[in-house]
């Protein structure tokens, strides 16, 4: 836990396991934990990885940057998982089941289909999904007989599912994205303000998610916002313009995939995948992490995606273990907060956060426009579950047939056979 503002230990006491942690990205992690060490005291810093060659060049660079900004935590890693998570307060979890070459062929196969291939909607979001939750639900089970108390926060994507399992089967877990404080921090780069001043009413699920109002000083400037700038930010979103004006919100970027399906299977056809194109920028990253004389996150980790994300981390982390108490944009259960959804529905909404997890906020009732696609997609992320779960081909076959962005039995049996050919290694049941 985090020390008490009496009788404060000289040495922060917080230990932090970050699964995952060889992963080019981990940098922007290890940055926004030692420049927000303040919010965040830790004390041990512990990353996990089976990839040893890529962890250490990832862990070398970690010590240098909590080094050179004067970051008084150890960072360690390790292989061993158990060795690893032993005795953490937090488990941080961003791992890649099978890496970009398995993200590749989730964005490549659908396409025959004439469907989107995207690593986390769509066909491509399900064998991600498959392949992910065994191992999640695994780990969990592991950091739950170590130390029952530590927080397992969730952005191994698809985020939904995944922390759906996880409370399902009782672990105390929080998802998060990076969706929400991309927002808040392009619109108060707009509205010339600071971060902390901008409130989003942000609803939906993970990656299916509408900003409804942005508040300043409790007034909502979202009209403002999208009369002044309305350009740039359908621009950012590659949404027309003219569907921001009519919906009066500012859907997320996945939302492209529903609004503009067919459009973007075209787009997505005639060029390399977006898993080549990061393969190509994590060689490059490797070998300057390599460089020992370099001690901060190189320029190129921003294209690698995932911006804000460090921040996000550290605020809900700290959230937890602090019992601060404070509002955040988090992947917690439903609750009766969209009262169309089970309960036990993941959503993505703000919530009050402390040391007994989330509490989503009350929301005002949605539009059918909304609440229509948010129930659709919620019936696919059970089903998806069920499959990831309990195997079987009829159990993927229904999954796929319940996704909006499919539905048609004829796609829907042959996206099952392709999914479980490019999948069966990490299937056990196949």
């Amino acid at each position: 836990m985090l020390p008490s503002p009496a009788g404060r230990s000289p040495r922060p006491r917080v230990k932090l396991a970050v699964i995952g942690g060889g992963s080019t990205y981990t940098p922007e992690l290890i940055d926004g934990f030692a420049r927000l060490r303040d919010v965040l005291p830790l004390a041990e810093l512990v990353l996990i990885d089976p990839a040893l060659d890529r962890l250490e060049l990832v862990g070398g660079l970690a010590r240098r940057i909590f080094a050179k900004q004067g970051h008084p935590g150890t960072v360690s890693w390790t292989a061993d998982l158990d060795a690893g998570i032993d005795g953490a307060d937090a488990v941080l979890l961003q791992l890649r089941i099978g890496g970009q070459a398995a993200r590749d062929q989730d964005e490549t196969w659908p396409l025959g289909c004439g469907c989107v291939g995207q690593e986390t909607t769509g066909a491509g979001g399900l064998a991600k999904a498959l392949r992910t939750v065994p191992v999640v639900l695994d780990i969990a089970e592991r950091v739950r007989r170590r130390n029952p108390d530590a927080w397992i926060v969730d952005f191994t994507n698809p985020v939904g599912i995944v922390t759906r399992a996880l409370l399902t089967h009782g672990h105390k877990a929080v998802g998060l994205c990076n969706v929400a404080i991309g927002f808040q921090r392009k619109f108060a780069k707009l509205l010339g303000v600071s971060p902390e001043q901008v409130e989003l009413e942000h609803i939906g699920l993970n990656h299916l998610t509408w900003e409804r109002s942005v508040r300043v000083a409790d007034e909502d400037v979202l009209p403002k916002l999208l009369a002044e700038h309305g350009d740039a930010i359908a621009g950012d979103l590659r949404l027309p313009r003219s569907l921001l004006d009519r919906l009066g919100t500012v859907p997320s970027y996945y939302l492209r995939y529903y609004y503009q399906h067919d459009a973007v299977v075209e787009e997505l056809r005639s060029k390399p995948s977006r898993a080549a194109e990061v393969a190509a920028i994590e060689r490059q990253l490797l070998g300057l992490y390599a460089d020992p004389a370099l001690d901060e996150k190189p320029e190129l980790l921003s294209r690698r995606g995932g911006a804000f994300y460090s921040e996000a981390a550290v605020a809900l982390t700290s959230s937890l273990l602090g019992d601060t108490g404070d509002v955040q944009i988090v992947n917690a259960s439903n609750n009766g907060t969209l009262p169309f959804l089970p309960d036990d529905a993941v959503i993505e909404v703000p919530a009050t956060v402390g040391s007994a997890g989330p509490a989503p906020l009350p929301v005002r009732p949605l539009e059918p426009l909304y609440t229509g696609l948010i129930a659709h997609v919620t019936g696919y992320e059970q089903l998806a579950l069920e499959a990831a779960l309990k195997g079987g081909r009829d159990r993927v076959f229904s999954a796929l047939l319940a996704h909006p962005l499919i539905g048609q039995t004829d796609y829907a049996d042959r996206l099952t056979d392709e999914l479980i050919a490019h999948n069966r290694e990490h299937l056990t049941w196949a």
